[in-house]
């Protein structure tokens, strides 16, 4: 019983660990987003030039969803989150001392690419930490730094712009990099080396794609992508243009979908037993309709308010039951699942940005927000069918 207890303390510890790193991941995606100006300024350019060092860190880091998963299942999901951590150190610092533009684009493309293995091999080595009947939780719990991260990037980038300086924004993420590097390191220590997965890297992806549940999954996650943060990306600019409320007073509603997300990450050991994956998929699918419905139909601003949090607890709800489906898949590969997993949430965000300014230049973004709003019920209803019918198949 007591080495039950320490091993679970001792995973607590690093799944504590990994939703700091997580925080730091999500806050440097959105870091450089309101430095713009500043950037223009001191390297005497334009913002839309200065834009550049965002485009590279999306880049970088879509793409390297996709190296490291095998390299995780290779040699170790957490060996390589906590050399991705080190790497992420000296990369953020890269950022702050970079003399022009082109460097810092330079630098901002090596920090998404050393920080795109921290969120996806976490779920992975979460998957392989804990057992199922505690698996989602844990990944709920997980998720609470990367909610805060992304809520906080924008707060974060603004403060180091308008205070001591944009490059210090780096250096604050080189600290939390390298902290958690370093604390990971001595939990690895005593560790055996991780056993290389059975197949080479075209065979691992074969084993996640193989699988007709596996290739739902991965659609699942990118729908979902493109009707929630892809769609997402027009609710500013929305309530600015229907409302006339300044563009801070609009970002500062949309910041209401992170406290929705904690709604669900601090208290998912309760949601989940109360309510299980199938109800959390439906209730998720739900509750992002009525979200967007809102934001289409309300009358006023404050209605986007309650939509924003609706929408925040809606889509953790369906996305954390995503997740947990995802780190069932191939286990012997589950960290090149869990990339593909990440790698499809990320394009559909791209494809649901390009897809919704299309919508919203013909007809206006409330017929966005009333098609989605009919189209997710639909998916959290699928899953939750899937989920049903996967069960009755196991069954004896």
């Amino acid at each position: 019983m007591s080495a039950a207890r320490g091993d679970t303390a001792a995973v607590d510890r690093v799944v504590f660990l990994l939703a700091c790193a997580a925080f730091a991941s999500s806050a440097a995606l959105r870091l450089c987003d309101p430095m713009l100006p500043a950037l223009a300024r001191d390297f005497d350019t334009t913002v839309g030039r200065a834009a550049v060092v965002i485009t590279a860190t999306g880049i970088a880091y879509g793409l390297m969803q996709l190296v490291f998963g095998p390299l995780g299942d290779h040699f170790g999901k957490l060996r390589v989150v906590t050399a991705a951590c080190l790497a992420s150190t000296a990369s953020a610092l890269a950022c702050a001392a970079s003399p022009g533009l082109d460097m810092l684009a330079l630098a901002r493309a090596l920090n998404g690419a050393t920080t795109a293995a921290l969120i996806p091999l976490s779920l992975a080595w979460i998957g392989d930490a804990v057992g199922m009947e505690q698996r989602q939780a844990t990944l709920a719990r997980f998720m609470t730094g990367q909610i805060v991260g992304l809520v906080s990037g924008h707060a974060l980038g603004g403060f180091f712009a308008e205070y001591p300086g944009w490059r210090w924004g780096f250096v604050f993420l080189a600290g939390i990099y390298l902290v958690v590097g370093l604390l990971l390191l001595a939990a690895l220590r005593g560790q055996r080396a991780a056993t290389a997965a059975p197949a080479r890297v075209p065979g691992r992806y074969r084993l996640v794609l193989g699988q007709a549940h596996g290739r739902f999954v991965l659609a699942m996650i990118f729908v979902e992508a493109i009707a929630t943060f892809g769609v997402m990306t027009f609710i500013p600019a929305y309530l600015h243009q229907r409302f006339g409320i300044s563009l801070f007073h609009a970002g500062m509603v949309v910041a209401t979908v992170g406290l929705g997300g904690l709604g669900y990450t601090l208290f998912a050991r309760r949601w989940v037993k109360a309510l299980g994956q199938r109800r959390l998929a439906r209730g998720g699918g739900l509750l992002l309709g009525v979200a967007f419905l809102l934001l289409g139909l309300g009358p006023d601003w404050t209605w986007g308010v309650l939509a924003c949090g609706l929408l925040g607890l809606g889509f953790y709800q369906l996305h954390n039951t995503l997740q947990t489906l995802a780190t069932q898949l191939a286990p012997e590969a589950r960290g090149t699942a869990l990339s593909l997993f990440a790698f499809c949430f990320f394009l559909g965000q791209a494809a649901g940005a390009g897809l919704g300014a299309q919508v919203v230049d013909r007809w206006g973004a409330e017929w966005l927000f009333l098609g989605v709003a009919a189209l997710l019920p639909l998916v959290g209803l699928v899953l939750a069918r899937d989920i049903k019918a996967r069960r009755r198949a196991v069954k004896p």
